[in-house]
């Protein structure tokens, strides 16, 4: 057999084990729940037809958070009879494939159940719009942790912007008047692009709340709790932000802010679990907003990089990212830039890393495209072994999914 056609039939070969390689990888990346907040998920009508029942924003975050875990929907002295309504906006136009609803477990008390009967409804018109049925469940209490059930989906599923949850009856109800329990809302499915917000311009108060932000393009940097500094990046209408007290200890952000000037979030403190995070738009002076704008650039954490389902294709609505990040390269004088890719811990430790290389190098081709040098960008995929949140949820899994960017002389 002559040399140049071993070469080819080895070529041949190699190239057969990669594509084999790939399609397997590509097949361990968990779909993204398009129904939590981390998402782009916001609650924006909460009815019970009772004042007594105090369902507030909180408890609507609380089932889209992420967080399996059960909490009081509906406080005593809500009945069987008592109906939940809360109506949720996407972030853009969707289409549901499944919903499930995870970890339902009663609590061992005689006042308390979790919630029985669930119903999933979607409108393209808006919040007065007319809704179509999209999911429905009677629920039982799970044996176990980590078991979820599937909730049986209409035939013929329409693209909707607006989601309702309606939630009534108990499982297990053995007091007229009880507290209702419930954990959380997953949906999957196909979800269009939606545009960076601009609106995280401002100061907000609220209980445990005070907070001032400057945005300028996908880039946001600011205060809290009087006294911290945070940044971060916007992708759709999400800020992700990290900050860090005068004492070191760090707090991480997942915030909404909406037309109306209030903001929704998630907030984790030194390691502890994301927490309802709500305030208004004050008019108060900024006390510690920094003049300007931080931009992206070398020692920069980004998040909101976004890339189609187990692809590294970069999707278009994160090109404002790229952007900002490109500008802010150009006026570094480092020699060497590199674009470091980081995992959540769903799939394979050894796909994550593959992916996390391949997303990153992913990165360093579009920077280049814009005009940096090649020669100073180097890509390094990390996957899931170096998180800075938890793994358990799915507000710690946003915030592990980044590109940090380290540079050196």
């Amino acid at each position: 057999m002559k040399p140049n056609r071993k070469k080819l039939i080895r070529s041949v070969c190699l190239l057969l084990i990669a594509m084999s390689s790939v399609s397997s990888i590509q097949a361990e990346e968990t779909a993204p729940d398009l129904m939590s907040f981390a998402h782009g998920t916001l609650p924006v009508s909460i009815d019970t037809g009772s004042a007594t029942l105090r369902i507030e924003s909180e408890h609507a975050i609380a089932v889209i958070d992420g967080n399996p875990s059960g909490f009081v929907a509906m406080h005593k002295p809500a009945t069987p009879s008592d109906t939940v309504e809360i109506i949720y906006e996407l972030s853009a136009a969707t289409r549901f494939d499944r919903f499930a609803v995870p970890n339902i477990r009663e609590t061992p008390s005689p006042s308390q159940t979790f919630f029985k009967s669930i119903e999933v409804w979607g409108s393209a018109e808006g919040v007065e719009g007319q809704f179509q049925p999209l999911a429905s469940a009677e629920l039982t209490t799970h044996d176990g942790p980590g078991e979820v059930t599937e909730l049986t989906m209409v035939d013929e599923q329409p693209e909707v912007r607006w989601v309702k949850l309606r939630l009534r009856d108990g499982i297990n109800v053995e007091r007229e008047n009880s507290f209702f329990e419930f954990s959380e809302l997953i949906g999957n499915g196909v979800q269009q692009s939606s545009e960076p917000s601009n609106l995280f311009n401002g100061v907000w108060r609220g209980r445990g709340v005070k907070l001032e932000l400057l945005q300028e393009s996908a880039s946001v940097t600011g205060c809290y709790d009087s006294n911290s500094t945070l940044s971060g990046s916007v992708d759709g209408r999400v800020l992700r932000a990290l900050g860090t007290n005068s004492a070191g200890i760090g707090s991480q952000f997942i915030l909404i802010a909406t037309e109306d000037g209030a903001i929704q979030g998630l907030r984790s403190t030194n390691g502890a679990p994301f927490k309802p995070y709500i305030g208004d738009t004050s008019d108060k002076s900024p006390v510690c907003l920094p003049p300007v704008p931080a931009k992206l650039g070398c020692g920069s954490i980004v998040h909101g990089i976004g890339f189609d389902f187990d692809s590294a294709e970069i999707r278009p609505a994160s090109h404002p990212i790229i952007s900002s990040l490109y500008e802010g390269l150009s006026d570094e004088t480092a020699s060497s830039m590199k674009i470091i890719g980081h995992s959540s811990s769903e799939g394979a430790a050894d796909y994550n890393r593959r992916l996390s290389q391949q997303r990153a190098e992913s990165v360093v081709a579009a920077l280049v495209e814009l005009g940096l040098d090649p020669v100073r960008l180097s890509a390094s995929g990390r996957g899931e072994i170096e998180p800075i949140a938890s793994n358990d949820d799915e507000a710690g899994r946003s915030m592990n999914r980044r590109v940090e960017i380290s540079c050196s002389d």
